[in-house]
């Protein structure tokens, strides 16, 4: 079945993951990094994590917001960014939702919080995500997705949006 998808160890290959960014009025459910995480320890950043066999994108978002905050919500694609990494790439799948319900349970991948919009520039943040609060800032459920790419350049990290 590889060989008829054209899979080869030569080509450029991408592990499927999630961000989740809930909205609440002028707040975003935010995790902050438990302290022993190997990423992005005491920095604030989505829910998520990556998409596990036999799961489509919402599903896994679900999954993970559960897991990790111990709530649901209504939940839409609300675009992608391949992340630039090495050989290996990130297909990021930016998931969005409101009306969250349920009551917010801190889990071993760090503590989900409501953090006010203009609070975020005044925290320690995983570098990409103003720039995709930015982007999804005025997205509704019917907007079409977007498509990105995340890459660093001169040692700076770069985003551009198609």
């Amino acid at each position: 079945m590889s060989k008829e998808q054209g899979i080869t160890k030569d080509r450029y290959m991408l592990i499927p993951r999630t961000m989740i960014l809930i909205r609440r009025g002028d707040e975003y459910l935010l995790m902050k990094g438990a302290p022993t995480k190997k990423l992005w320890s005491g920095k604030y950043n989505g829910l998520g994590g990556h998409i596990e066999r036999a799961e489509d994108v919402i599903t896994a978002a679900k999954r993970e917001l559960f897991e990790e905050a111990g709530i649901t919500a209504d939940l839409w694609l609300c675009g992608t960014v391949i992340v630039d990494v090495n050989e290996i790439g990130i297909c990021l799948f930016i998931i969005c939702g409101e009306n969250a319900q349920g009551e917010i349970r801190e889990s071993n991948e760090g503590k989900a919080e409501w953090i006010k919009k203009e609070a975020i520039n005044h925290l320690p943040v995983v570098e990409d995500l103003p720039i995709i609060l930015n982007k999804i800032e005025s997205m509704n459920q019917n907007d079409p997705p977007f498509s990105g790419r995340s890459f660093y350049e001169n040692d700076s990290l770069k985003i551009i949006f198609s």
